[in-house]
């Protein structure tokens, strides 16, 4: 069953054709703290990632995905960018996650007994 998987989908790390041609076309340039993994052809043209785990884009880190799509030349392993003190790490999107942000007032709350942000409409 692996074999199949590993052929149709896409979703579960790189499919067999992805495989094949990162083998032969593709050179390491680097990896990120989440353990995906970034190549690149031979004349710089094409750029890919190959996920540790799940498919899921916003898990890549803004400097490797400015790099990504050619916003600038070298990876972040051989000119990484500026931390500024104000930043925060970078997460992936964590919607309808536990971890998800829920404003106040949402009906996700943990306690939504106190949540006191409207009034409900009243027929006179």
């Amino acid at each position: 069953m692996w074999i199949v998987d590993r052929i149709l989908t896409w979703w579960n790390g790189q499919t067999l054709g992805t495989q094949v041609w990162t083998r032969r076309f593709g050179n390491k340039v680097g990896e990120d703290q989440q353990g995906n993994i970034y190549y690149q052809t031979a004349d710089g043209k094409r750029r890919w990632v190959i996920y540790n785990g799940e498919s899921e884009a916003s898990r890549v880190p803004p400097e490797w995905h400015g790099w990504l799509h050619h916003t600038w030349d070298e990876p972040p392993t051989r000119a990484p960018l500026p931390q500024k003190p104000w930043e925060r790490p970078h997460l992936p999107n964590l919607t309808g996650l536990p971890g998800a942000y829920r404003p106040t007032g949402s009906l996700l709350q943990a306690e939504p007994a106190r949540r006191r942000d409207y009034d409900a409409w009243q027929p006179e």
